[in-house]
């Protein structure tokens, strides 16, 4: 049929379809009311499509329940071309689809929807097709909004069509079309081509009652032709009434088919038919229903002719013919459809019902097996509403709260643990929760108050194991806040825990009172013994991550070993259970070893991942991790800006709350940024305070970490106050953990507080001699000897450095650094007796000489050269003392107008 009145939709739709032709891919949600014409307006980009491979699938109220069931209908097309896929891929597509028992991972699975519909448009234009997308179960519609958000560079169209606006839920950063209802001369336009012939007063009354609504317009018009009644029919109720009584004209047992049909939602005649021959429903039944116009069956489905026809029907039928109705089906499904026989027996509840909720909680605990937290959450939920105590009220939704904060959904989860601690008391949930509110005020709260809780929650809960990974997140988070006094009383409550009869436990006891020693002044622990490679190892790898401590205080330790490997072995485990948050803390942590690898490529793609898994969970301090990952990174490549983003990020977050490690790793990676980029005394600024105890940045973890950074900011800003402090806090740190990096940065600050003397040298040879596996710092490391080397007029020894630092520099991708690094080699290179001279030696200008000139000619001030040269302001001033005569010039202004790129020739003047 002819569309009406849909001039700029259309537009819309067919510039989609162009630009998706030329290989410009985009979603697009189309939203309104049922009737409004959403669907054919999918109808006709399907039309339109006529050369793009179409993938179509319809999301089902009772099938909003079942993961991956839209996914199914979507994919079954095109299934043949999973070989297409990497392995991993493949595997967990096929678990989703239910073609293997492999787990499927949400984002493993969305990775392999991505390459399969991208594999597909390889070939001609894809168009996916997503109608009743409020329906959509939620692992579905988490892998449709995947793909509809990373299609930009793709000739792949993703449409979907809502009955809401999409401003919040599973497609709110997708583009949306509103659709409304069309204007009165189109609307009789449709209604004259619904019914030829039609009187100007059936017109009129019908344009009247629908509002602009397609299909009321429609069906008000074949409803009313020929009838007697004049009194037209209202939007909404009364249109809905239309509905009814035209099921009604029907005889009780098709009526009864059709109800059946309603409340099955999923559109299984297979299961329809069973349930409706226990009601006599023969041959005879089912052409009536089939000839009603309301219903057709397409194969083994059934699909109504719109939605507001199974709306009007469901809502139409009495309370206890909808009770008849789900219990029938119930006893239809096979015996091993636990979850939707459990839904269908909670649609016929009438009250508390224990059976049904415990068949309703079975039921969630094979969707949390599936990895199908959200359904697990929904399905707890309505357990507990059907509960006949408060205590199994209780116990449910504590059980769903604990099922939200895996799955990701943090204020799903305080939401729930706040109804159940009504129902059943803070205690219980405290037992029934494992006491997930601590670890909720960890993941996105105030330490101390998640240090609070979790101190007081180590009493409550029944197992030692459960105990001990709670206090281990008490230690961490009196460590995040800076808090020394904190951090020892949580650790003295892991220390009393009883491991009687716990034997792995018990082993791993004393590693993690040595992990978290990091304060424990009585020096009776001595972490250097640890040995990360042995089997505990192999044991952290299977235990929670709550056990594990922050990487930054293992590095600090030294003792990071094989922590990689558990960090690898935890993804994998959460990835496999679909536990977002945690995930994405682990991902986090994975990112800063990485980078201290150097393997910078595979820390930015964890930490960028880290970033989204903790944004979809509200897991605001795993955000502000991932933030200093990444602006760690961007001071290291010379970024300035990307770290001024990222650190913004982290403030925002971490000083309302004081979360002074967070705080800290924001102003070291500005301070680094500003020392990387020749600003000296702003990195100063910044750096010095991560030492000052009453600033909200002051961290003694990080202020250690950055003890390197101070001293060559303190140097080359003249500020020599800052060095020995500085150096002595890193010696004691050295003799009580016997850390090799802390050896190497403690004969680091010892050569930079030498100075040009030659006793810089023995500790910059000891510095490099035990260097670690860092490549970053190696080479900043070769970048100051080198420079010393250049002082001290060493040239050959000064070059071979200073080109092994920059071509680390250049393989990392540290731009700033390497641009130093080469600077400084230039100025060791002496000009070739036989070569031309240049104009600047025709001049006389020593190669020194020529750079103070041409940043001076720059307008920068002595000391801004001095700090980007490494020299005394003094010494710039001598420089510029000898330019001026040699280019025959009197001042600093004449000095601007002189073009040094072409030859020192005058400018002309303005």
């Amino acid at each position: 049929m002819e569309l009406f009145g849909r001039r700029a939709e259309l537009a819309v739709l067919d510039g989609l379809l162009a630009r998706a032709a030329h290989g410009s891919g985009s979603g697009l949600v189309l939203w309104g009311e049922p009737g409004i014409g959403k669907s054919a307006l999918i109808e006709y980009a399907v039309a339109a499509a006529s050369n793009a491979v179409v993938l179509r699938c319809r999301g089902t109220r009772m099938e909003s329940e079942l993961p991956f069931a839209a996914l199914h209908e979507l994919l079954w097309p095109v299934v043949d071309r999973l070989e297409t896929l990497a392995a991993p891929q493949a595997a967990a597509l096929r678990g989703a689809l239910g073609m293997s028992r492999d787990q499927a991972g949400r984002f493993l699975v969305g990775a392999a929807v991505l390459s399969l519909v991208s594999g597909l448009a390889r070939d001609r234009p894809v168009l996916v097709v997503v109608d009743d997308a409020q329906w959509v179960d939620e692992a579905s519609a988490q892998c449709l909004g995947f793909l509809a958000r990373r299609v930009a560079a793709e000739p792949v169209v993703v449409l979907l069509t809502e009955h809401e606006d999409p401003a919040s839920g599973p497609w709110e950063t997708l583009p949306a079309l509103a659709v409304t209802g069309v204007a009165e001369d189109d609307a009789r336009k449709l209604v004259a081509a619904a019914v030829p012939g039609a009187d100007e007063a059936l017109v009129d009354r019908t344009v009247r009652a629908a509002g602009g609504n397609p299909l009321a317009l429609q069906e008000l018009a074949t409803l009313e032709h020929g009838s007697d009644d004049h009194a037209p029919p209202e939007v909404g109720p009364r249109l809905r009434r239309a509905f009814r009584d035209r099921a009604a004209a029907m005889t009780p047992p098709a009526r009864a088919l059709l109800l059946l049909a309603t409340a099955e939602d999923r559109g299984d005649r297979h299961l329809v038919q069973r349930a409706g021959a226990q009601w006599g429903a023969g041959s005879s039944t089912w052409d009536e229903v089939l000839r009603s116009g309301l219903i057709r069956a397409t194969g083994d489905r059934l699909e109504f002719r719109h939605p507001l026809i199974r709306a009007a029907v469901y809502d139409g039928a009495s309370f206890p013919d909808r009770q008849a109705a789900h219990r029938a089906l119930a006893a239809a499904l096979p015996g091993d459809a636990v979850a939707e026989r459990a839904w269908h027996l909670s649609a016929a509840a009438d009250g508390p019902d224990e059976e049904v909720a415990a068949l309703l909680e079975e039921a969630a605990e094979q969707c949390l097996r599936r990895s199908a937290g959200p359904v697990a959450v929904r399905t707890l939920r309505r357990a507990a509403e059907l509960s006949p105590t408060s205590a199994d009220a209780g116990r449910r939704l504590a059980a769903a709260a604990r099922a939200a904060w895996d799955g990701g959904r943090a204020g799903a989860a305080r939401q729930l643990l706040d109804e159940a601690e009504g129902l059943c008391g803070e205690r219980a949930v405290v037992r029934l929760s494992g006491g997930l509110r601590g670890l909720l005020e960890f993941a996105d709260g105030i330490p101390e108050r998640a240090h609070r809780y979790l101190v007081y929650d180590m009493a409550e809960v029944p197992d030692a194991v459960r105990a001990i990974e709670l206090g281990t997140v008490a230690v961490r988070a009196a460590w995040s806040a800076g808090r020394p006094d904190l951090q020892q009383e949580a650790l003295e409550q892991v220390r009393a825990v009883r491991t009687d009869g716990e034997d792995a436990l018990a082993e791993l006891v004393p590693v993690l009172r040595n992990w978290w020693s990091c304060y424990d002044e009585s020096g009776e622990i001595t972490p250097a013994s640890l040995d990360l490679d042995s089997r505990t190892v192999g044991r952290l790898g299977t235990a929670a991550w709550t056990l594990l401590p922050p990487v930054p205080l293992v590095q600090a330790w030294g003792i990071e070993g094989g922590l990689l490997d558990v960090l690898r072995v935890q993804a994998a485990q959460l990835r496999r259970r679909h536990e977002l948050a945690a995930l994405a803390m682990v991902l986090a942590q994975t990112a800063v070893l990485d980078l201290a690898a150097g393997r910078w490529a595979a820390a930015e793609a964890s930490a960028a991942e880290g970033l989204q898994l903790a944004g979809e969970a509200g897991a605001d301090h795993v955000a502000a991790q991932c933030h200093s990952c990444l602006g760690l990174l961007a001071a290291a490549r010379g970024d300035s800006r990307a770290v001024a983003e990222h650190t913004t990020q982290i403030l925002e977050v971490s000083v309302p709350r004081g979360v002074r490690a967070l705080s800290a790793s924001a102003y070291w990676h500005r301070g680094r940024a500003a020392l990387f980029d020749g600003r000296p005394q702003e990195a100063l600024s910044d750096l010095r305070c991560l030492a000052d105890p009453v600033h909200e940045a002051a961290h003694p973890t990080f202020a250690l970490f950055a003890a390197v950074d101070t001293v060559e900011a303190a140097v080359q800003a003249g500020d020599t106050g800052l060095v020995e402090a500085q150096v002595d806090r890193m010696e004691r740190w050295a003799k009580r953990t016997d850390a090799p990096w802390v050896r190497t940065a403690s004969h680091r600050l010892r050569a930079l507080a030498h100075g040009r003397t030659p006793a810089a040298e023995d500790s910059f040879r000891a510095a490099l001699d035990g260097v670690g596996a860092d490549p970053f710092e190696y080479a900043r490391l070769r970048l100051l000897y080198g420079e010393w080397l250049r002082r001290a007029r060493r040239r050959a020894d000064a070059r071979y450095q200073l080109a092994e630092a920059a071509e680390i520099f250049d393989r990392l991708g540290a731009v700033a650094l390497r641009s130093r690094a080469l600077r400084e080699h230039a100025l060791t290179e002496r000009p070739a007796s036989s070569r031309a001279p240049g104009p600047a030696a025709a001049a006389g200008l020593t190669a020194q000489e020529l750079r103070v000139a041409a940043l001076a000619a720059d307008r920068l001030t002595n000391r801004e050269i001095a700090e980007q040269l490494l020299i005394s302001p003094r010494t710039v001033g001598h420089h510029l003392a000898s330019v001026y005569p040699k280019l025959g010039i009197t001042s600093r202004a004449e000095l601007a107008r002189i073009d040094f790129a072409a030859g020192l020739r005058l400018r002309p003047a303005d």
